[in-house]
C-alpha cells in the first residue's frame, strides 16, 4: 500500500487543480463566450465602432480626433498644427487626442493658466469662425475629462456651419441640415445633453458633392 502524500503536498495539488480549472473556465471559455455573443449581437461596437470612408478606416465614432491642415514641415516639433477650415472642429484636448494618453489637464477653476488658455481659445475660435467672442460655447473652450470625447454641443456645431459651407462651396442650408441630422438627443430622454459626434458629422460632410 502506497504511503499517502503529505498534507502540504495534497493541499498544493488541490490548489493547482482548482487553478487549472478556473483558468480554463474564466480565462478561456468565458472570454470566448462573451466575444462570440458580442460579435453576433453587437459586432460593430465589439470591433471598436470603426468609421470607414471610401473603404478605408478613418477613425472610431467613440474617439475624437483632430482635423488639422498638413504641416509645412512634418518633422518640426515646434510647428503648431492649424485647424482645417473645411472641417467641423472638435473641442480642445489636453492630450491632443492621443488614444494612448487619455486624461485632462487637471487645471482647477482658480488656475491662471486655465483662464489664459480659455481666453486664448475664445479669441482664436471667434476669429476662426467669424463670430462674436461672447457667443463661443463653453465646450469650444474646455476639454473633456478623458480628452477623447468625439461629441460637441449642437451650439458649437451650428457656430461652425457658415465657415464650413463657405470653404467647401456648399449651401449653408445643406451643412446646417447635416448638423441637425447628426444631433443626438439626451440619453434615455433625460441624461446628459444633446450632442453632435464630430467624427460622424465630418464623414457625412466628406460625402457631400
Amino acid at each position: 500500500m502506497s504511503k499517502p502524500l503529505p498534507t502540504t503536498v495534497r493541499t498544493h495539488l488541490t490548489a493547482l487543480r482548482i487553478l487549472l480549472v478556473l483558468t480554463v473556465i474564466l480565462g478561456v471559455a468565458y472570454p470566448l463566450l462573451v466575444t462570440g455573443i458580442s460579435q453576433v449581437a453587437f459586432s460593430d461596437k465589439a470591433d471598436g465602432s470603426i468609421v470607414r470612408a471610401d473603404g478605408k478606416e478613418v477613425g472610431s465614432s467613440l474617439l475624437g480626433q483632430n482635423y488639422d491642415l498638413p504641416k509645412a514641415d512634418p518633422d518640426d516639433p515646434k510647428e503648431e498644427a492649424k485647424p482645417d477650415p473645411k472641417w467641423f472642429q472638435p473641442r480642445p484636448a489636453a492630450n491632443g487626442y492621443a488614444g494612448d494618453n487619455s486624461g485632462a489637464s487637471n487645471l482647477g477653476p482658480n488656475s491662471e493658466d486655465l483662464l489664459k488658455a480659455v481666453n486664448d481659445r475664445r479669441a482664436a475660435v471667434a476669429a476662426f469662425d467669424g463670430v462674436d467672442p461672447a457667443a463661443v460655447p463653453a465646450d469650444a473652450l474646455t476639454a473633456s475629462g478623458s480628452g477623447l470625447d468625439p461629441d460637441i454641443s449642437p451650439a458649437y456645431a451650428r457656430e461652425q456651419v457658415d465657415r464650413v459651407a463657405r470653404h467647401r462651396g456648399l449651401p449653408v442650408r445643406t451643412v446646417a441640415e447635416l448638423v441637425d441630422r447628426y444631433t443626438e438627443s439626451r440619453s434615455l430622454g433625460f441624461l446628459g445633453n444633446e450632442s453632435v459626434n464630430v467624427v460622424l458629422l465630418n464623414k457625412a460632410l466628406s460625402e457631400q458633392k
